[in-house]
C-alpha cells in the first residue's frame, strides 16, 4: 500500500470521510455489478441552477476520494427525471401561454420554448451537459424517459407492483387526509391526452403487470406499469431507481431528508438496499431565502463564470457543506483570492496536508502551477483607481509589480484581469460612496504621503507595509483596521479594501502619492 493511501485512509477533509463511509458499506469489494455507483439528480422543469453544479462537483470529489483509497471501479450517473409531469411555468424563460398549455405532460413531451431541442426537458438536459462537460466531470448522463421506455425500469416498476401495500403503508402516513383518498404511487402517462395523471388505482394485476385506474371523466383503463406507460411519484420513484441502478452513493439538500427518509424505507421494502447518503446544507440568495431553478434568484453558474474562474466556484462548493451559505454576488471576491491562497500553499505541502487542501479535492491531487502574483481584491481596487475598464491599462502597472508577467506567460492572471473588470463595472462601481477625511484622518494621510515620498518607487510591498501600519499607529488608530477602513473609504470609495503595501507597489508610489493628495482636496471626494 503506497504512503498516500495509508494518508487518505485516515485523511479528515469531508470527502475522504465520505469514501471511508463507501468502502465500508462494501466491506472492501467490487459489487456485483462490477463497480460503485454514485448518483446525481437534476429535476428539468427549469433550468439548471448552481446548486445543480455543486452536487455534482461535490459527489464527484467524494468519488475522487474514494479512489484514493481503493482500487475498485467507479462511475457516476446524472440521472435526469425528465419524465416527471410539468407542474408549474418557470417564470425566467419564454413562451409562458404556450408552456402553461402543456402544464401536466412530461417534461420531455413539452415543446422547448426556446425552439432548440426536441422538448423543454431535452433543452434543459442539455444545458446541464454543456455545463459539466466545460468543467470536465466525468459521468454518464441518464434520462428517466429513457429509462423507463427502454425497459430498464421494468423489473423495479414489478417490484413495485407487487409490494405495491407495502409502498402505500410506507407513504399514506406521510400525506394529508385528502390526499391519501386517491394516492397511488403509479402515475400513468394518459394515450389520449399525453397527461401524467394523478388518479385513484382501482385494481392491481401483478401477474399481468398491470393496473386499472379511473380517470377523471369516470372511465376505467387498464395499462402496463412497465415500457414508460407509467411514472412513479417522486419518493417511490427515487427508491426504485437506486434497486433498479443498484446505487451506492447520493447526496441531497436538507429540504430532502424526509424525502431521503421515505425513500430508504421503501427501497428496503422493494428487497434493496439504500444508497449512503450525505445531506447538505442549503445555498442562500442575498435576502437568505433558498435558491430556486424555479423562481431564478440567486446566482447562476453563467453569472458567477462572467465574474471569476470556474475553480473559485469549485472551492466554494467544497468549504462548509453542512452550513447553510449566501450564494450571491459579494461573495466571488473572497473565493477567488482564497482559492489562489490554496493553491498556492499546495506546492510547499507534505502529502498529508495536501489531502486536507481544497485544491487537491478540486484538481483530483494534480494543480496546475499557475500561480497569480496579484490577488483579485487588489485587481478590482486598481480598476477602481485608474477609472478604467481597458484590460491594457491594468496590464501596464502589472509588468511595473512583476516584470516577468505578461498576458501570455500567465494566462490564469489574465483571465483575472478580465474577470477583475467585469465585476468592478457592474458591482463595485455603482456602490462606491467615497467619503471626506476627518482632521485627524487628514493629518495622517498627510504624513503617510511624507513617508513615502522618501521611499523609492519600486519599494517592497512589505516595506510599505510597514509605513502604512506606523502612520497608523503614530495617530492613534486603534485598533488599527480603523485606520485602513478610512483609507478605503477616502481612497476607493468602500469600506473594505486591499493591502495596502501591495496596492501601493502595484499602483506605484507616485501614483498612489497623487491618488492621495487628489483625495485630500475639495474636489477630490468622489473624483478618484
Amino acid at each position: 500500500m503506497s504512503n498516500l493511501r495509508e494518508l487518505a485512509l485516515d485523511a479528515k477533509a469531508w470527502p475522504f470521510v465520505e469514501a471511508r463511509r463507501i468502502l465500508k458499506r462494501i466491506g472492501g469489494k467490487t459489487p456485483d455489478k462490477g463497480y460503485v455507483l454514485f448518483e446525481t439528480g437534476y429535476g428539468p422543469s427549469g433550468l439548471p441552477h448552481i446548486g445543480t453544479f455543486g452536487e455534482v462537483s461535490r459527489t464527484t470529489m467524494v468519488r475522487r476520494a474514494f479512489e484514493q483509497i481503493s482500487d475498485i471501479p467507479t462511475k457516476l450517473f446524472a440521472f435526469s427525471d425528465d419524465m416527471d409531469g410539468f407542474r408549474s411555468v418557470p417564470t425566467n424563460v419564454p413562451e409562458q401561454d404556450m408552456l402553461t398549455q402543456n402544464l401536466g405532460k412530461p417534461l420531455t413531451s413539452v415543446p422547448d420554448p426556446f425552439g432548440t431541442h426536441d422538448s423543454f426537458g431535452a433543452h434543459n438536459n442539455a444545458r446541464l451537459r454543456e455545463f459539466l462537460d466545460r468543467f470536465g466531470f466525468e459521468y454518464e448522463f441518464l434520462s428517466a424517459t429513457e429509462c423507463y421506455k427502454s425497459g430498464r425500469f421494468d423489473d423495479a416498476l414489478m417490484a413495485v407492483l407487487r409490494e405495491y401495500d407495502a409502498v402505500q403503508s410506507i407513504m399514506l402516513p406521510s400525506l394529508r387526509e385528502e390526499r391519501r383518498q386517491s394516492y397511488s404511487p403509479f402515475l400513468p402517462v394518459c394515450l389520449e391526452s399525453g397527461l401524467v395523471l394523478q388518479v385513484p388505482v382501482v385494481e392491481l394485476n401483478a401477474d399481468a403487470g398491470t393496473i386499472v385506474y379511473k380517470r377523471d371523466d369516470g372511465k376505467m383503463v387498464e395499462t402496463p406499469v412497465t415500457g414508460g406507460h407509467c411514472k412513479l411519484q417522486w419518493k417511490p420513484d427515487w427508491a426504485m431507481r437506486w434497486l433498479a441502478l443498484g446505487v451506492d452513493y447520493e447526496m441531497s439538500g436538507k429540504d430532502l431528508i424526509d424525502s431521503v427518509r421515505l425513500s430508504t424505507k421503501i427501497t428496503r421494502a422493494l428487497g434493496g438496499r439504500p444508497p449512503e447518503s450525505f445531506t447538505y446544507e442549503l445555498f442562500l440568495d442575498e435576502n437568505g431565502e433558498k435558491i430556486s431553478k424555479s423562481r431564478g434568484n440567486g446566482l447562476t453558474m453563467e453569472e458567477w463564470l462572467t465574474y471569476a474562474p470556474g475553480d473559485s466556484l469549485s472551492l466554494f462548493m467544497f468549504q462548509k457543506p453542512n452550513t447553510a451559505k449566501r450564494l450571491h454576488f459579494d461573495v466571488i471576491p473572497k473565493a477567488v483570492d482564497e482559492y489562489f491562497t490554496f493553491k498556492e500553499k499546495f506546492g510547499a505541502e507534505d502529502d498529508s496536508a495536501r489531502l486536507k487542501n481544497p485544491v487537491w479535492h478540486i484538481h483530483n491531487g494534480a494543480p496546475s502551477a499557475d500561480l497569480t502574483p496579484i490577488s483579485f481584491n487588489i485587481l478590482l481596487n486598481l480598476a477602481g483607481a485608474c477609472n478604467t475598464e481597458d484590460k491594457s491599462v491594468l496590464w501596464g502597472f502589472i509588468s511595473r509589480y512583476a516584470p516577468d508577467a505578461t498576458p501570455e506567460s500567465h494566462p490564469s492572471l489574465d483571465g483575472l484581469v478580465g474577470h477583475a473588470i467585469r465585476y468592478y463595472k457592474d458591482f463595485v462601481k455603482p456602490t462606491k460612496k467615497y467619503r471626506a477625511p476627518n482632521e485627524v484622518e487628514r493629518q495622517a494621510i498627510t504624513t503617510l504621503i511624507e513617508a513615502l515620498s522618501v521611499l523609492p518607487d519600486d519599494a517592497e510591498a512589505s516595506d510599505i507595509q510597514t509605513q502604512v501600519y506606523e502612520v497608523g499607529k503614530t495617530f492613534g488608530f486603534d485598533p488599527l483596521r480603523g485606520w485602513f477602513k478610512a483609507l478605503y473609504e477616502i481612497l476607493f470609495g468602500q469600506s473594505q479594501g486591499p493591502r495596502m503595501g501591495s496596492f501601493i507597489a502595484l499602483y506605484g508610489v507616485e501614483e498612489s502619492i497623487a491618488l492621495m493628495r487628489h483625495a485630500l482636496t475639495d474636489e477630490g471626494l468622489g473624483a478618484a
